[in-house]
């Protein structure tokens, strides 16, 4: 099962708070909507994936508990992209800076911010080319780091600013660079 794509435009044209209240009425559906408004729902994740997820955003944190450097949110998080996208990554991360300078009702419903840091796990849903131009978008709209990881062939694409991604075959663990002083991912778990 593929992610359903709904295109509302030109008939209707959802603003935030009206896409927010339709989110809350249909809490059971994951729902994204594109940068042209159209509605993405995406069909859950199985077991094995849910496993990866719940793995990757533990390991992300732990280091943040650690370093206490800012804040972290799991895939159920829609963010408002400058584009007007609302995209939930798997994992993602804002640094406290740039989290504290949102009103309290920014950060309540789906906050206008692009995230510092991404994570994108394929699934057996997921085509590879749509998580690829969505991982594009994160950092065409200020993402400062992005992960692609896919488990099916044991690749990880790097997304980062004005670069092409570079694409790592099997590797064994991956850095947090700048973006994530002194972390490192340990992908055994994820690739085992």
């Amino acid at each position: 099962m593929t992610a359903l794509v709904i295109n509302l435009r030109p008939i209707i044209n959802l603003t935030d708070d009206e896409f927010y209240e339709f989110c809350q009425h249909n809490s059971d559906l994951r729902i994204e909507r594109t940068a042209t408004g159209a509605l993405v729902v995406m069909p859950p994740t199985g077991g094995e994936s849910g496993h990866r997820n719940a793995d990757l955003t533990t390991d992300v944190n732990l280091w943040n508990r650690q370093t206490e450097l800012g804040v972290v949110f799991d895939s159920s998080t829609v963010f408002k992209l400058p584009n007007g996208a609302n995209r939930s990554p798997d994992v993602a991360w804002i640094t406290n800076e740039r989290w504290n300078v949102l009103s309290v009702e920014r950060q309540k419903k789906f906050p206008p911010i692009a995230p510092d840091f991404v994570i994108e796990l394929r699934s057996e849903t997921d085509t590879l080319k749509d998580l690829q131009e969505k991982m594009r978008e994160y950092v065409g709209n200020g993402v400062r780091l992005g992960w692609l990881i896919d488990p099916q062939i044991r690749q990880v694409s790097i997304y980062r600013p004005d670069q092409p991604a570079e694409t790592l075959q099997s590797p064994t663990t991956l850095s947090g660079e700048a973006v994530l002083p002194r972390f490192v991912l340990d992908l055994s778990r994820i690739f085992g």
